[in-house]
């Protein structure tokens, strides 16, 4: 049973207004460790600008504290899933009260901006790129508008003269090493080594990965399960009571058959959840 489910049971109704509480603190919580700060950013265009954002490490530190404060439940580690932009770092606990165990859910779900860091260095970097793109784009379309050309002369200077058209192409095609020898030769001759363009070209995208700043964006708003599948920001604190037999766990159950020191205990482990929110 997910406290916050209408119930006519007057024991139920009252989980349900501490479930409230819990939720409402949670919230509030939540909301003061994701006040948004300005930070300086740098656009695609080398355009400064400011973005707002917050420090996840202090949702997670916060989750952490609750784990560590919750001495009797079993808990999990705090974890953070990422897919793609969106993000979600969360915690859950559980503990059993006779027959009936508690659990408990806390995430919070934010999407993830990237910029790149205010630095010189992003400018010179993508001024590089941008050189030898148009440098291997210019000489690669040369190549290939002159290919067959380009290779049938290379053949006849390495001697292949006697041969007509046909089987000098033949020749190239059928011998993989002689082919590479052939169009190592064209690049030198091209002035171009495309292959160390390429490598330069890697190390220098991998230094602008390395420029990229995050920035978090999150709602100060509580969300149900389905809105966190759906991907919405916000935050999740859910409760869950369900009655155990024979190790299967049962959603609905008749509270009035709850004996009153099992009912006392929920209420205490409610309200020291409660309390370790603070």
């Amino acid at each position: 049973m997910r406290l916050g489910t209408r119930s006519p049971n007057d024991f139920i109704q009252l989980l349900n207004q501490k479930n409230e509480v819990i939720q409402k603190k949670c919230l509030e919580k939540i909301s003061q460790l994701t006040q948004m700060i300005d930070i300086k950013v740098m656009l695609g265009d080398s355009t400064i600008t400011e973005q707002k954002t917050f420090d996840p490490k202090l949702i997670t530190d916060y989750f952490q504290k609750i784990n560590d404060s919750l001495k009797d439940w079993s808990v999990h580690d705090v974890s953070i899933s990422n897919n793609e932009d969106l993000r979600r770092i969360f915690t859950k606990f559980e503990i059993m009260e006779g027959s009936y165990l508690i659990s408990g859910h806390i995430s919070l779900q934010f999407h993830v901006l990237l910029y790149y860091k205010p630095d010189q260095r992003v400018i010179d970097t993508q001024k590089e790129l941008a050189q030898i793109v148009d440098l291997t784009k210019n000489k690669e379309q040369e190549l290939s508008d002159n290919s067959d050309q380009f290779v049938l002369n290379k053949l006849k200077e390495m001697g292949y003269k006697d041969f007509d058209h046909q089987k000098l192409f033949e020749v190239f095609y059928e011998n993989d090493e002689f082919r590479e020898k052939v169009y190592a030769e064209i690049e030198k001759d091209a002035g171009v080594d495309f292959k160390k363009l390429s490598e330069k070209k890697s190390l220098l995208f991998n230094e602008l990965d390395s420029l990229l700043v995050e920035t978090y964006q999150t709602s100060p708003v509580m969300i149900d399960d389905s809105r966190l599948v759906s991907g919405e920001e916000g935050c999740l604190c859910t409760i869950d009571l369900e009655f155990v037999k024979n190790e299967m766990k049962e959603g609905l159950f008749d509270a009035r058959k709850m004996s009153s020191s099992v009912k006392e205990s929920i209420l205490k482990r409610l309200d020291e959840l409660e309390r370790v929110l603070n």
